[in-house]
């Protein structure tokens, strides 16, 4: 198994990609710390995962909780070796409807959230010879979607953040890169489509953005994150991977 004995840290693992991601890598032989800031639905994924997961509620905008998360995950399994950054949320409106607080709202949790577990986890990383963060971005950082003007934001920034990583902790054995998914099943696009006038025509919207004609299921993404923490993916460093059913070439 590629991940047998090594240490994930997946934040927003109580659903969607994060809890797939979870599953995925306990599966590959991981323990997993499944950190979310629902506590229910952390430890809901750790307690499929048993002996080999971790339930670690926590905001990843909060310093002081990020902190905490590190110090609980080493003292429970002595070390971390890969950090899937993945929490976030997204908001609809341009930027002529979006209020400031929202705007702020966002941007702690989808690109502070990601700057906080990486500045915590990095040291603990090198300490031990290095390790493997993956951030998840978002296609929209690469083809930009009417509607979304705080979302397209902030994930711009993390694929810039990636890079800027990435360039900055590979003397320390350290590999960074990103995921960038397209329009995917997960909780918050349901939540999303109580918001709509015509549900089914938006997820046909969705749908219809790549040649492949459908959302991605939460593991297909999932797949791509395993992927990137692995050794199979040993010469890439602050690149992006798009998987979004060909969005980004349509």
């Amino acid at each position: 198994m590629r991940f047998q004995g090594k240490v994930f840290v997946i934040t927003g693992a109580g659903a969607g990609i994060g809890r797939a991601a979870a599953r995925l890598a306990a599966a590959e032989g991981a323990l997993v710390a499944c950190v979310d800031r629902d506590a229910a639905a952390a430890g809901a994924v750790a307690a499929e995962l048993g002996e080999s997961g971790l339930a670690l509620a926590a905001d990843v905008g909060e310093e002081a909780e990020v902190r905490g998360v590190v110090a609980a995950v080493v003292a429970r399994f002595g070390r971390i070796d890969v950090l899937c950054s993945n929490a976030g949320f997204g908001l609809r409106g341009a930027v002529t409807e979006i209020e400031g607080a929202d705007w702020d709202a966002l941007f702690r949790v989808n690109v502070k959230g990601v700057f906080l577990c990486a500045k915590h986890v990095i040291p603990v990383m090198a300490a031990k010879g290095g390790g493997v963060i993956v951030n998840t971005a978002s296609n929209v950082a690469v083809v930009g979607i009417r509607d979304r003007a705080a979302y397209v934001a902030s994930k711009g920034a993390v694929d810039a953040l990636t890079r800027a990583m990435a360039i900055d902790h590979a003397h320390q054995g350290i590999r960074v890169n990103a995921v960038a998914p397209g329009p995917t099943a997960t909780s918050y696009f349901d939540r999303m489509l109580q918001t709509v006038p015509d549900p089914a025509a938006f997820t046909a919207e969705l749908a219809a953005r790549g040649p492949l004609g459908r959302v991605a299921a939460p593991e297909e993404i999932a797949r791509a994150i395993l992927f990137l923490a692995s050794d199979d993916s040993s010469y890439m460093q602050g690149a992006t991977l798009v998987v979004d059913g060909g969005h980004a070439i349509w």
